[in-house]
């Protein structure tokens, strides 16, 4: 995909009759990320306690669900603050998913990276999604879920891609497989066994989809994933990881070879059904992203 690509709205960032609600949101990221904080509250790690009935609405997986759930409550502009515990319920993915939004419906090309970050807590490497976006000269790491007001250390709007407070899940994968990291370091969380090698394994799909504009929820499952690394096919998941990082690096050839790869292989993108398996009640669903 080239930049142009990257100006338009995805089936998921796409926000329908709620345009102009987006139109109306400054284009300087500290405003996105502010919105994107604004609307939505992570339904484990947002500071407040949500009742449980609320905590499916991590599963709203378009824009435009997200923001029906928020004009149902709140049929103000975005930048209107919302309580805490009235917002959104969603995760790193939705807050990168509603900044994508705002972004593409200004013009300014922009896209999901997935991987994992070192920043929330000592020695664990959470999975996470991060906004990355074309500021004319350069593609941007920044997180909107971090404050600006809290004491991070490093600029979370223009995060430093050799810093290794975020590394990208064909990163990881690359250094799991050159025996340079522990994978049981990353994971979900430290008090879960959603962790581990076949955990990154399913991150690299996850993360070519996302740069495909397919923003997937993060528990979808598809294609080549596989919960024991006995089983997968190592060297498809080397050859993507190997093209995503060459992606990065400005090499075009890997960058179309990625969308051809994608566009072809059955294993490496989801089809018309995912296997949806929810983070709040573990319900496994069918779901027809073709809505």
């Amino acid at each position: 995909m080239d930049l142009d690509d990257y100006r338009k709205h995805s089936p998921y960032s796409d926000p329908g009759r709620y345009g102009g609600l987006l139109d109306d949101v400054a284009t300087d990221f500290p405003a996105v990320a502010a919105t994107a904080r604004n609307v939505i509250v992570h339904y484990r790690a947002g500071g407040v306690e949500l009742p449980d009935d609320r905590l499916d609405e991590v599963n709203r997986r378009w824009v435009d669900r997200i923001l029906d759930t928020d004009q149902s409550r709140f049929p103000l502009p975005l930048a209107a603050q919302r309580p805490a515990v009235d917002r959104v319920a969603g995760c790193c993915r939705d807050h990168t998913l509603l900044s994508v939004a705002v972004l593409r419906q200004h013009g300014i090309p922009s896209r999901s990276r997935v991987g994992f970050v070192s920043y929330f807590a000592p020695d664990w490497h959470h999975d996470h999604v991060l906004v990355e976006y074309w500021n004319g000269d350069r593609w941007v790491w920044a997180d909107p879920e971090l404050d600006p007001a809290g004491d991070w250390g490093f600029d979370g709007y223009d995060i430093d891609p050799e810093a290794g407070l975020f590394d990208s899940a064909a990163r990881v994968w690359s250094a799991y497989r050159a025996g340079t990291i522990d994978p049981e370091r990353y994971g979900v969380s430290p008090e879960l066994p959603i962790r581990g090698n076949w955990f990154i394994h399913d991150y690299v799909l996850i993360e070519l989809a996302h740069r495909q504009k397919d923003e997937l929820l993060l528990w979808d499952r598809f294609g080549a994933m596989t919960e024991d690394i006995a089983t997968a096919d190592l060297t498809l998941v080397d050859e993507i990881a190997a093209l995503l990082l060459a992606a990065d690096d400005g090499d075009e050839t890997a960058e179309k070879t990625l969308a051809d790869r994608y566009a072809g292989d059955a294993r490496l993108r989801p089809r018309p059904q995912v296997r949806s398996i929810s983070p709040v009640s573990g319900t496994v669903s069918i779901v027809d992203l073709r809505r």
